[in-house]
């Protein structure tokens, strides 16, 4: 799942530490594509202050959320449907169908959360502003991570630019999808491009997506407590 369907899961959490933690797996491979790490490994050192104990609780709720969606039947039927669906439309593209499929499939429930106002994004931008840095600063430490500057220097960014907000406009989905693809494949896009996948993400959303309150019921009914 994407930022916004993680927050959903922590969206009446009262720590900032907490929903830092659900996004931080994410936000460290934005960060840093190459970045791996185990908390689960440093148990001993982490547990040794309250804060750190909400963004390690934070990360393995993301790793348990992730698990639940990725298996499930509504992730698999649909990751399956869109691949076929923008096949055809990528074929002139080195970009795999299978993972613009899977990406776009996640970002489209981001979309709805916004478009339903089930989540609040400003509330999402206010935790990442309010947490305690220097106690995020240690627990990146301690999981490994040597030089936290660069994950600074991007989390800064993330802040200023509040890109999730852009989301609510499912026909601007195709160019953060589009920017996605461009960190693995080399290619160009035309007006044209954005404007066929915009198209056909906007069709089967009408069509194919009016479920969609279905997996995080799914994911909630079996995340552990």
């Amino acid at each position: 799942m994407n930022f916004l369907s993680h927050f959903y899961f922590e969206r009446y959490a009262s720590e900032s530490a907490r929903v830092v933690g659900c996004l931080l797996p994410d936000l460290l491979k934005n960060a840093d594509k190459e970045y791996v790490f185990h908390p689960n490994r440093f148990e001993e050192q982490l547990f040794a202050h309250p804060q750190m104990i909400e963004i390690y609780q934070g990360w393995y709720r993301h790793v348990a959320v992730d698990k639940i969606f990725h298996s499930s039947p509504f992730f698999l039927e649909h990751n399956h449907q869109l691949r076929k669906r923008l096949d055809p439309i990528l074929s002139h593209l080195p970009v795999r169908a299978s993972f613009m499929g899977h990406i776009s499939l996640e970002l489209l429930l981001d979309h709805l959360l916004i478009q339903h106002e089930m989540v609040n994004v400003n509330r999402l931008y206010e935790h990442l502003a309010h947490v305690n840095r220097p106690m995020l600063k240690k627990f990146l430490e301690i999981i490994g991570l040597v030089d936290t500057s660069k994950f600074f220097h991007f989390y800064d960014r993330f802040l200023e630019w509040k890109y999730i907000h852009e989301y609510a406009d499912l026909r601007g989905l195709s160019v953060p999808l589009f920017n996605i693809a461009k960190r693995i494949w080399s290619f160009e896009v035309t007006e044209t491009d954005y404007k066929v996948l915009a198209d056909e993400l906007e069709t089967y959303t009408a069509d194919s997506l009016k479920d969609f309150r279905e997996i995080f019921r799914y994911v909630q009914d079996k995340l552990p407590l």
